[in-house]
């Protein structure tokens, strides 16, 4: 059986509630300024870019014999592709079987690289070409074309629009004619008894996240005549190199902005009356990601005031109790 007893603020109170309530109180109070915010997911993509570059890349159609026999033709030289770090320096491209059964020479170059690489911030594709000369099947004394040095690069950084470029140094001779090509346009060489040639010089495209740069692509349409060889049709690539930017990587994932700092909650004041003014407790929004506030060390120290005060009032109320037993 629990006796009550009158509080010195005229209320009553029970000796088995008050210290609990009291405790339970506090124990909420020091629960709520121990809670942490929750940590912001991370937003990071950290997927690599990619990037390619191939120095020659043919795609021809060869009609052999009154176009009664028909040889495709598909080559390439130092094709290369990234994530990673590739490289390939070959010289020279050989294939067989289109011209009368013997080997065609595609390529003959005195330098020929193609570098591709990518991470988690840049890709990058880089392809170059020195002194080389394009045959094709049908003319084995004739050069498709002959070009002293081409480069193309294309680079994407995370964070940053792609660029793309291509540069032709020195003279362009095409089935045996040497021409004047006009900067990033179209040029048709035509020689009568041999062929057709159009070239498109230093093509590049960017888009928001893909870069690609091509130095020529050749349209081929040759007739050789009294050679053995019908008609050859398609294209040819020279100098190519691509990327494509790292999805995301690099780039700073977006912070929440922060919230607005609260002032601390004022100790607790007697006011008229015997009241006592409730605590405050700061917004709970001012808590940092690792789970304190500017607000903990307020928190506590009201906790102990309320622990200690319900302690008084008990201490008080069995000496009142007592006193009037006595009497």
């Amino acid at each position: 059986m629990s006796s009550t007893t009158r509080s010195s603020f005229g209320m009553p109170v029970s000796r088995r509630a008050v210290v609990p309530s009291a405790a339970a109180l506090a124990a909420a109070l020091t629960a709520l300024s121990a809670s942490p915010a929750s940590a912001a997911p991370a937003t990071g993509d950290h997927r690599t870019g990619a990037a390619d570059a191939v120095v020659l890349r043919a795609g021809l159609d060869v009609s052999l014999l009154d176009k009664t026999v028909r040889v495709p033709v598909n080559a390439s030289l130092n094709d290369v592709h990234a994530p990673g770090n590739a490289a390939r320096t070959a010289l020279s491209v050989r294939v067989g079987g289109a011209e009368q059964g013997r080997p065609v020479e595609l390529l003959r170059a005195d330098a020929a690289t193609a570098r591709a690489t990518a991470d988690e911030g840049t890709a990058t594709g880089r392809a170059e070409l020195v002194r080389a000369k394009v045959h094709v099947p049908g003319l084995p004394l004739l050069s498709l074309i002959e070009v002293r040095q081409v480069t193309s690069e294309a680079v994407c950084r995370a964070g940053q629009r792609p660029t793309a470029t291509s540069n032709l140094l020195g003279p362009v001779t095409v089935l045996g004619k040497k021409i004047t090509l006009s900067t990033g346009g179209t040029t048709d060489v035509d020689v009568p008894g041999v062929g057709r040639v159009r070239l498109d010089l230093s093509k590049t495209a960017t888009t928001s996240h893909t870069g690609a740069a091509t130095a020529l692509e050749l349209a081929v349409d040759v007739n050789p005549l009294k050679l053995g060889v019908a008609e050859v049709h398609g294209r040819v690539t020279l100098v190519r190199a691509g990327c494509e930017t790292p999805a995301g990587a690099g780039k700073p994932a977006e912070q929440p902005p922060a919230p607005a700092r609260q002032a601390p909650a004022k100790e607790a004041t007697r006011t008229s009356g015997d009241g006592i003014k409730p605590q405050t407790v700061a917004d709970k929004r001012d808590l940092a990601e690792t789970g304190g506030s500017s607000a903990t060390p307020w928190i506590a120290g009201a906790a102990g005031l309320l622990v200690a005060g319900g302690g008084g009032a008990v201490i008080a109320a069995r000496r009142r109790a007592a006193a009037r037993g006595r009497g």
